[in-house]
């Protein structure tokens, strides 16, 4: 019952709308609609990273629709820049996301959910072609976990915890914790996670395969932006490519999964920039990438 109460007090949200809307002013990146929830800017020493703030400190970032379909927005503008090699998406240092907005959600009936494919637009970060970041510091419960293992990388900070505590709150996990955590961590540590609602630390989400780093809290987003950089510097089709490939090791069997992989490897072949990355290192110099 303990655990269940600090569950409610880490997800409640303001006592009125007009609260959440002068949390901050409207940010938005060129391209994009102007936001209430996120803060979107590019990064890094070639402005090639794009880093998406969840932006409801009073809620820790409880992931209301607003937020999601803000976020939604942001992710479609961003694949379509092509100066954008990579995204992080972040919270504040208490909470990366405390959960789902279980005020919006509490009166909702299984025909509203069923009819309507509830949270079936929260999986658009799972679908961005391009490298996405999680930059993980506080809270990362409920939903703010599933958000996170959408992403195709999890960097902590040293005080964040990961649970799926929906259990303690009569439900389950709707967004892909079931599944997503199951196969990072394993049956045993996900069915621990998922039936008691128990939190894991940032130490032992790494050591559990869950998250590949740890930082110290106030240099996780430079760590992040930092990885996302190595990643723009190289070829953006083929990262792509190596992203495909990769996602498919969930999806397929191996001898499957080592078909699509030659032939995306096949593939690259057809590119300009394989043609420049291996010249690039016979004559021992930094490749020119063209995303061509």
């Amino acid at each position: 019952m303990a655990s269940a109460i600090i569950l409610r007090s880490l997800i409640r949200l303001p006592r009125s709308a007009s609260a959440v809307a002068r949390l901050a002013p409207r940010r938005c990146l060129a391209g994009t609609a102007q936001f209430q929830y996120l803060v979107v800017e590019k990064k890094g020493a070639r402005q090639n990273v794009a880093v998406i703030q969840l932006n409801r400190p009073k809620a820790l970032n409880a992931l209301c629709d607003g937020l999601v379909t803000e976020m939604n927005q942001a992710l479609d503008a961003l694949e379509q820049d092509p100066s954008v090699g990579a995204i992080v998406i972040t919270g504040s240092e208490k909470a990366f996301a405390a959960g789902a907005d279980i005020k919006e959600m509490q009166h909702r009936t299984f025909q509203e959910c069923y009819g309507g494919n509830f949270l079936a637009h929260w999986n658009r970060v799972s679908t961005v072609r391009k490298p996405v970041i999680a930059a993980v510091n506080g809270y990362a419960l409920g939903g703010g976990c599933e958000l996170a293992m959408m992403c195709d990388i999890i960097y902590a900070g040293e005080k964040a915890q990961f649970g799926q505590p929906e259990i303690l709150l009569g439900t389950i996990p709707g967004a892909g914790g079931t599944q997503r955590l199951t196969r990072a961590v394993g049956k045993s540590l996900a069915m621990e996670m998922i039936l008691t609602g128990d939190r894991i630390s940032a130490l032992e989400a790494k050591q559990a395969g869950l998250v590949s780093k740890v930082c110290p809290v106030d240099k996780l987003l430079d760590e992040a932006i930092s990885c996302g950089e190595k990643i723009a510097r190289n070829s953006k089709l083929v990262v792509t490519m190596a992203k495909e490939a990769v996602n498919a090791a969930f999806e397929m069997t191996l001898a499957e999964g080592n078909k699509m992989e030659k032939r995306l490897f096949h593939a690259t072949f057809a590119t300009d920039d394989r043609k420049e990355g291996m010249s690039a290192f016979v004559e021992k110099r930094d490749a020119n990438f063209k995303d061509h």
